[in-house]
């Protein structure tokens, strides 16, 4: 007849023990040594009956279940005269203290490995995918026109636009001088006479001078040249025209019957 038999997988000798501790219900702060230590040593048996490998550290957990066992099972010696605080600590020994405190702390990492464990079962399901870029998608934000100005400078702008609509809605009247070419002939004629016959082209404007003046002046010296009444000639380049009469020219009277302006 052929018999199976399964064994659990345990991390390491402590995972065992707690295994043992559960499975037998009982308090691991008054753990039954005994019975524990039995169970343990069944468990290497049949570990070695399946040629299966046991590590230093199981082994080492077995001798240290059995120190503790016959720790237990021994006798306690006889009281002998010490003082009382030594009678208690002797009295309060427990030789499974450390291996109990040893649990304690492994179960509270093995929970916490189980928790993270789980953390990363549930993590696993989720599933990403690449980032884009989403720059397309942020609303844009238009520049504030009046950042980093102060209420003064908005006052300040208001009173120089309406200080400008002021002068727009002034009302302006404009009179246009109707300036005769040929009266400004016959004024070039009298001042040349004035001047002994020769005179600068500036001394016939004056300050306020406007370019309609310039125009009909310049005007009126073409039309004295031409009936040869008067020559003009400059020094040198850019240089102020110089005007002189020709006594050869047309009488005063010329422009009567030449000039119709």
């Amino acid at each position: 007849m052929k018999v199976t038999v399964k064994l659990d997988t345990f991390e390491g000798p402590l995972d065992l023990l707690l295994h043992l501790i559960d499975q037998a219900e009982v308090d691991i702060y008054d753990i039954p040594i005994k019975e524990i230590t039995d169970q343990y040593m069944e468990y290497l048996d049949a570990m070695q009956e399946l040629e299966l490998e046991v590590t230093s550290e199981f082994l080492v957990m077995a001798a240290t279940l059995l120190s503790i066992k016959s720790h237990m099972l021994l006798p306690k010696p006889p009281v002998l005269e010490l003082d009382y605080d030594d009678y208690m600590m002797d009295e309060d020994f427990d030789p499974r203290a450390e291996l109990v405190a040893k649990l304690i702390e492994y179960r509270k990492y093995k929970a916490i490995a189980e928790h993270l464990r789980d953390k990363e079962v549930e993590r696993s399901l989720i599933f990403t995918r690449e980032p884009e870029d989403l720059t397309p998608y942020v609303p844009t934000v238009p520049d504030n026109p009046v950042k980093g100005l102060h209420i003064s400078d908005l006052v300040r702008a208001f009173r120089k636009a309406m200080r400008r609509m002021q002068s727009r809605n002034t009302i302006a009247k404009i009179r246009k001088d109707e300036i005769s070419v040929k009266d400004r002939m016959a004024e070039v004629v009298d001042a040349l006479e004035r001047s002994g016959g020769r005179m600068m082209f500036s001394k016939l404007l004056d300050a306020e001078v406007t370019k309609d003046s310039i125009v009909v002046t310049f005007l009126a010296m073409l039309e004295l040249m031409k009936v040869k009444r008067i020559v003009c000639f400059q020094h040198k380049l850019f240089d102020d025209i110089v005007i002189e009469a020709r006594e050869e020219g047309t009488a005063n009277g010329f422009w009567a019957n030449e000039i119709s302006y």
